[in-house]
């Protein structure tokens, strides 16, 4: 959500909320970001899928981070993970 400062004054109920629901609240004067309003209620579960949409806003092309199939490092097993079966 993006909203400039007069209508996070006007909306500012509305914009709280959005921001503990977990959405991503963007205040801008003249077009141009300047607060981002965060919950402060403490550690939040990963939320993947806004992740994703993020990085597909700014054209981040997730699939050059996956690892080639040889890489074998210790540290990224699925024993260590705790993804083993």
């Amino acid at each position: 959500m993006h909203m400039s400062i007069r209508e996070a004054k006007a909306r500012f109920s509305e914009a709280i909320a959005a921001a503990m629901r977990g959405e991503r609240v963007v205040i801008t004067r003249h077009g141009r970001a300047v607060v981002e309003l965060t919950a402060a209620t403490g550690k939040q579960p990963l939320n993947f899928a806004a992740a994703d949409a993020y990085l597909a806003e700014i054209g981040w092309d997730n699939q050059a981070m996956k690892l080639p199939d040889h890489f074998t490092a210790p540290a990224f097993s699925r024993e260590v993970l705790g993804l083993d079966d």
